[in-house]
Protein backbone atom coordinates (compact mmCIF):
# COMPACT_ATOMS: atom_id res chain seq x y z
CA UNK A 1 0.00 0.00 0.00
CA UNK A 2 2.81 2.37 0.95
CA UNK A 3 4.54 2.20 -2.48
CA UNK A 4 1.29 3.15 -4.20
CA UNK A 5 0.86 6.12 -1.90
CA UNK A 6 4.44 7.25 -2.64
CA UNK A 7 3.83 6.89 -6.37
CA UNK A 8 0.66 8.96 -6.14
CA UNK A 9 2.49 11.65 -4.16
CA UNK A 10 5.37 11.70 -6.66
CA UNK A 11 2.94 11.86 -9.58
CA UNK A 12 1.06 14.74 -7.96
CA UNK A 13 4.34 16.51 -7.29
CA UNK A 14 5.47 16.08 -10.89
CA UNK A 15 2.12 17.35 -12.11
CA UNK A 16 2.39 20.46 -9.94
CA UNK A 17 5.96 21.06 -11.08
CA UNK A 18 4.96 20.59 -14.73
CA UNK A 19 2.10 23.05 -14.40
CA UNK A 20 4.36 25.56 -12.67
CA UNK A 21 7.02 25.09 -15.32
CA UNK A 22 4.49 25.70 -18.09
CA UNK A 23 3.28 28.83 -16.31
CA UNK A 24 6.86 30.08 -15.96
CA UNK A 25 7.52 29.43 -19.66
CA UNK A 26 4.33 31.32 -20.54
CA UNK A 27 5.32 34.23 -18.30
CA UNK A 28 8.84 34.33 -19.73
CA UNK A 29 7.47 34.33 -23.29
CA UNK A 30 5.13 37.18 -22.35
CA UNK A 31 8.02 39.06 -20.73
CA UNK A 32 10.27 38.56 -23.78
CA UNK A 33 7.55 39.86 -26.11
CA UNK A 34 6.92 42.89 -23.88
CA UNK A 35 10.66 43.61 -23.70
CA UNK A 36 11.00 43.41 -27.47
CA UNK A 37 8.11 45.84 -27.93
CA UNK A 38 9.53 48.21 -25.32
CA UNK A 39 12.88 48.32 -27.10
CA UNK A 40 11.21 49.04 -30.44
CA UNK A 41 9.00 51.90 -29.25
CA UNK A 42 9.71 55.20 -27.53
CA UNK A 43 7.72 54.70 -24.34
CA UNK A 44 8.26 54.75 -20.60
CA UNK A 45 5.53 52.19 -19.86
CA UNK A 46 7.03 49.62 -17.48
CA UNK A 47 7.05 45.89 -18.12
CA UNK A 48 4.16 44.19 -16.36
CA UNK A 49 4.03 40.59 -15.24
CA UNK A 50 1.03 38.59 -14.04
CA UNK A 51 3.15 35.87 -12.49
CA UNK A 52 3.19 35.45 -8.73
CA UNK A 53 6.72 34.03 -8.76
CA UNK A 54 8.80 36.39 -6.60
CA UNK A 55 12.06 35.64 -8.41
CA UNK A 56 10.54 36.43 -11.79
CA UNK A 57 8.91 39.58 -10.42
CA UNK A 58 12.25 40.73 -9.02
CA UNK A 59 13.88 40.05 -12.37
CA UNK A 60 11.17 42.14 -14.09
CA UNK A 61 11.71 45.00 -11.63
CA UNK A 62 15.46 45.00 -12.39
CA UNK A 63 14.71 45.00 -16.13
CA UNK A 64 12.45 48.03 -15.68
CA UNK A 65 15.20 49.88 -13.81
CA UNK A 66 17.74 49.16 -16.55
CA UNK A 67 15.28 50.15 -19.29
CA UNK A 68 14.62 53.47 -17.55
CA UNK A 69 18.38 54.10 -17.36
CA UNK A 70 18.76 53.18 -21.03
CA UNK A 71 15.94 55.54 -22.04
CA UNK A 72 17.50 58.40 -20.06
CA UNK A 73 20.86 57.81 -21.74
CA UNK A 74 19.21 57.69 -25.18
CA UNK A 75 17.43 60.98 -24.52
CA UNK A 76 20.69 62.60 -23.38
CA UNK A 77 22.45 61.26 -26.48
CA UNK A 78 19.74 62.52 -28.84
CA UNK A 79 19.70 65.91 -27.13
CA UNK A 80 23.49 66.20 -27.20
CA UNK A 81 23.68 65.02 -30.79
CA UNK A 82 21.07 67.60 -31.83
CA UNK A 83 22.93 70.37 -29.99
CA UNK A 84 26.21 69.36 -31.64
CA UNK A 85 24.63 69.36 -35.12
CA UNK A 86 23.11 72.78 -34.48
CA UNK A 87 26.44 74.10 -33.21
CA UNK A 88 28.30 72.82 -36.29
CA UNK A 89 25.65 74.33 -38.56
CA UNK A 90 25.82 77.70 -36.82
CA UNK A 91 29.62 77.80 -36.66
CA UNK A 92 30.07 76.83 -40.30
CA UNK A 93 27.40 79.35 -41.32
CA UNK A 94 29.06 82.13 -39.29
CA UNK A 95 32.46 81.36 -40.82
CA UNK A 96 31.23 81.70 -44.39
CA UNK A 97 30.71 85.48 -44.21
CA UNK A 98 34.20 86.49 -42.99
CA UNK A 99 35.84 83.98 -45.33
CA UNK A 100 33.96 85.44 -48.28
CA UNK A 101 35.13 88.92 -47.25
CA UNK A 102 38.73 87.74 -46.87
CA UNK A 103 38.64 86.14 -50.32
CA UNK A 104 37.31 89.37 -51.80
CA UNK A 105 40.00 91.54 -50.22
CA UNK A 106 42.70 89.07 -51.26
CA UNK A 107 41.45 89.32 -54.86
CA UNK A 108 41.64 93.14 -54.66
CA UNK A 109 45.09 92.96 -53.11
CA UNK A 110 46.37 90.66 -55.86
CA UNK A 111 45.65 93.41 -58.43
CA UNK A 112 48.02 95.80 -56.68
CA UNK A 113 51.72 96.20 -57.50
CA UNK A 114 53.66 93.81 -55.27
CA UNK A 115 57.15 92.55 -54.68
CA UNK A 116 58.08 88.99 -55.49
CA UNK A 117 58.00 88.08 -51.79
CA UNK A 118 54.60 89.73 -51.31
CA UNK A 119 53.17 87.76 -54.25
CA UNK A 120 54.52 84.53 -52.79
CA UNK A 121 53.08 85.27 -49.35
CA UNK A 122 49.77 86.30 -50.89
CA UNK A 123 49.59 83.04 -52.84
CA UNK A 124 50.08 81.08 -49.62
CA UNK A 125 47.33 83.08 -47.88
CA UNK A 126 44.95 82.56 -50.80
CA UNK A 127 45.68 78.83 -50.77
CA UNK A 128 45.00 78.53 -47.03
CA UNK A 129 41.87 80.65 -47.32
CA UNK A 130 40.51 78.42 -50.07
CA UNK A 131 41.14 75.37 -47.89
CA UNK A 132 39.24 77.02 -45.04
CA UNK A 133 36.39 77.95 -47.37
CA UNK A 134 36.16 74.40 -48.69
CA UNK A 135 36.19 72.92 -45.19
CA UNK A 136 33.49 75.36 -44.05
CA UNK A 137 31.27 74.53 -47.02
CA UNK A 138 31.65 70.79 -46.43
CA UNK A 139 30.89 71.22 -42.73
CA UNK A 140 27.80 73.24 -43.54
CA UNK A 141 26.50 70.70 -46.06
CA UNK A 142 27.28 67.77 -43.79
CA UNK A 143 25.49 69.37 -40.83
CA UNK A 144 22.44 70.07 -43.02
CA UNK A 145 22.36 66.44 -44.17
CA UNK A 146 22.63 65.12 -40.61
CA UNK A 147 20.01 67.48 -39.21
CA UNK A 148 17.44 66.84 -41.96
CA UNK A 149 14.22 65.45 -40.53
CA UNK A 150 12.43 62.51 -42.13
CA UNK A 151 13.19 60.84 -45.43
CA UNK A 152 14.28 62.97 -48.41
CA UNK A 153 11.76 63.53 -51.18
CA UNK A 154 12.19 60.94 -53.92
CA UNK A 155 11.26 60.53 -57.56
CA UNK A 156 12.01 58.11 -60.37
CA UNK A 157 15.42 59.02 -61.81
CA UNK A 158 17.51 57.66 -64.68
CA UNK A 159 20.82 56.55 -63.20
CA UNK A 160 22.46 56.72 -66.63
CA UNK A 161 21.43 60.34 -67.25
CA UNK A 162 22.37 61.57 -63.76
CA UNK A 163 25.73 59.80 -63.89
CA UNK A 164 26.53 61.18 -67.35
CA UNK A 165 25.62 64.68 -66.18
CA UNK A 166 27.92 64.39 -63.15
CA UNK A 167 30.81 63.05 -65.24
CA UNK A 168 30.38 65.87 -67.79
CA UNK A 169 30.67 68.43 -65.01
CA UNK A 170 34.02 66.96 -63.92
CA UNK A 171 35.36 65.93 -67.33
CA UNK A 172 37.52 69.03 -67.89
CA UNK A 173 39.08 68.79 -64.43
CA UNK A 174 39.77 65.08 -64.90
CA UNK A 175 41.47 65.74 -68.24
CA UNK A 176 43.63 68.44 -66.67
CA UNK A 177 44.86 65.83 -64.21
CA UNK A 178 45.58 63.43 -67.07
CA UNK A 179 42.68 61.15 -66.17
CA UNK A 180 40.53 59.90 -69.05
CA UNK A 181 37.53 58.13 -67.49
CA UNK A 182 36.47 54.83 -69.00
CA UNK A 183 32.69 54.55 -68.77
CA UNK A 184 30.55 51.42 -69.09
CA UNK A 185 26.81 52.03 -68.75
CA UNK A 186 23.84 49.85 -69.77
CA UNK A 187 22.41 50.57 -73.21
CA UNK A 188 18.92 50.90 -71.73
CA UNK A 189 18.21 53.45 -68.99
CA UNK A 190 18.20 52.10 -65.45
CA UNK A 191 15.76 53.84 -63.12
CA UNK A 192 15.70 54.10 -59.36
CA UNK A 193 13.52 55.88 -56.84
CA UNK A 194 15.71 58.41 -55.03
CA UNK A 195 16.38 62.08 -54.44
CA UNK A 196 18.15 63.28 -57.62
CA UNK A 197 19.95 66.16 -55.91
CA UNK A 198 21.25 63.88 -53.16
CA UNK A 199 22.37 61.19 -55.60
CA UNK A 200 24.10 63.81 -57.74
CA UNK A 201 25.97 64.94 -54.62
CA UNK A 202 27.14 61.35 -54.06
CA UNK A 203 28.37 61.01 -57.65
CA UNK A 204 30.16 64.37 -57.41
CA UNK A 205 31.87 63.40 -54.15
CA UNK A 206 33.09 60.12 -55.65
CA UNK A 207 34.46 61.93 -58.69
CA UNK A 208 36.21 64.39 -56.39
CA UNK A 209 37.57 61.45 -54.41
CA UNK A 210 39.03 60.00 -57.62
CA UNK A 211 40.77 63.32 -58.30
CA UNK A 212 42.44 63.12 -54.89
CA UNK A 213 43.55 59.49 -54.90
CA UNK A 214 43.71 58.25 -58.49
CA UNK A 215 47.09 57.22 -59.87
CA UNK A 216 45.93 58.32 -63.33
CA UNK A 217 42.89 56.24 -64.23
CA UNK A 218 39.19 56.05 -63.50
CA UNK A 219 36.66 53.35 -64.38
CA UNK A 220 32.96 54.06 -63.94
CA UNK A 221 30.34 51.37 -64.52
CA UNK A 222 26.71 50.61 -63.76
CA UNK A 223 24.46 47.60 -64.24
CA UNK A 224 20.77 46.81 -64.46
CA UNK A 225 20.51 46.05 -60.72
CA UNK A 226 21.32 49.63 -59.75
CA UNK A 227 24.92 48.99 -58.70
CA UNK A 228 27.32 51.79 -59.66
CA UNK A 229 31.08 51.30 -59.33
CA UNK A 230 33.87 53.88 -59.28
CA UNK A 231 37.32 52.28 -59.56
CA UNK A 232 40.83 53.70 -59.81
CA UNK A 233 44.35 52.66 -58.92
CA UNK A 234 45.44 54.30 -55.67
CA UNK A 235 48.87 53.23 -54.48
CA UNK A 236 48.50 55.04 -51.14
CA UNK A 237 45.35 53.18 -50.09
CA UNK A 238 46.04 50.11 -47.95
CA UNK A 239 43.88 48.04 -45.61
CA UNK A 240 44.32 50.54 -42.79
CA UNK A 241 43.13 53.45 -44.94
CA UNK A 242 40.34 51.31 -46.41
CA UNK A 243 38.83 50.65 -42.99
CA UNK A 244 38.49 54.39 -42.32
CA UNK A 245 37.56 55.77 -45.74
CA UNK A 246 34.01 56.62 -44.69
CA UNK A 247 34.99 58.09 -41.30
CA UNK A 248 34.40 61.79 -40.78
CA UNK A 249 37.51 63.98 -41.23
CA UNK A 250 39.69 61.01 -42.21
CA UNK A 251 42.21 61.86 -44.92
CA UNK A 252 45.16 60.16 -46.59
CA UNK A 253 48.35 62.21 -46.46
CA UNK A 254 48.62 62.37 -50.26
CA UNK A 255 45.17 63.98 -50.61
CA UNK A 256 45.43 67.68 -51.36
CA UNK A 257 42.91 70.15 -49.90
CA UNK A 258 40.89 67.30 -48.43
CA UNK A 259 38.37 67.84 -45.66
CA UNK A 260 37.75 64.15 -45.02
CA UNK A 261 33.99 64.68 -45.32
CA UNK A 262 33.27 63.75 -48.95
CA UNK A 263 32.91 60.00 -48.48
CA UNK A 264 31.25 60.44 -45.07
CA UNK A 265 28.61 62.60 -46.75
CA UNK A 266 28.18 60.00 -49.53
CA UNK A 267 27.66 57.23 -46.96
CA UNK A 268 25.14 59.26 -44.95
CA UNK A 269 23.17 60.26 -48.05
CA UNK A 270 23.06 56.70 -49.40
CA UNK A 271 21.77 55.35 -46.09
CA UNK A 272 19.13 58.09 -45.88
CA UNK A 273 17.86 57.04 -49.32
CA UNK A 274 17.74 53.36 -48.34
CA UNK A 275 20.84 52.38 -50.34
CA UNK A 276 24.36 51.47 -49.29
CA UNK A 277 28.00 52.11 -50.17
CA UNK A 278 31.08 49.96 -49.72
CA UNK A 279 34.78 50.04 -50.59
CA UNK A 280 37.31 47.37 -51.46
CA UNK A 281 40.91 47.40 -52.63
CA UNK A 282 42.90 44.70 -54.40
CA UNK A 283 46.24 45.12 -56.17
CA UNK A 284 46.06 48.90 -55.53
CA UNK A 285 42.70 49.07 -57.36
CA UNK A 286 40.25 50.95 -55.16
CA UNK A 287 36.58 50.15 -55.87
CA UNK A 288 33.68 52.05 -54.35
CA UNK A 289 30.29 50.48 -55.04
CA UNK A 290 26.90 52.10 -54.65
CA UNK A 291 23.81 49.93 -54.26
CA UNK A 292 20.87 52.15 -55.17
CA UNK A 293 17.36 51.53 -53.83
CA UNK A 294 14.24 50.47 -55.71
CA UNK A 295 15.61 50.02 -59.21
CA UNK A 296 13.03 49.53 -61.95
Amino acid sequence: MLPWILCIILAAGLLVLSVRLLMLRRDLAHLAHALEQRLKTDTNTPLRLRSGDRHLRRFTAILNQQLDLLRDQQMKYVSGDRELKNAVTNISHDLRTPLTAISGYLELLSDQVQTADAKRYLAVIENRTEQMRQLTEELFRYSLILSSEGEPETETVSINALLEESIAGYYAVLMQRGITPQIDLPAQPVYCKCNPSALSRVFTNLLHNALKYSSGDLFISADETGTVCFANHAAEIDKTHLAHLFDRFYTVESAEHSTGLGLAIAKTVMEQMGGSIEASCEDDLLKIRLHLPETA
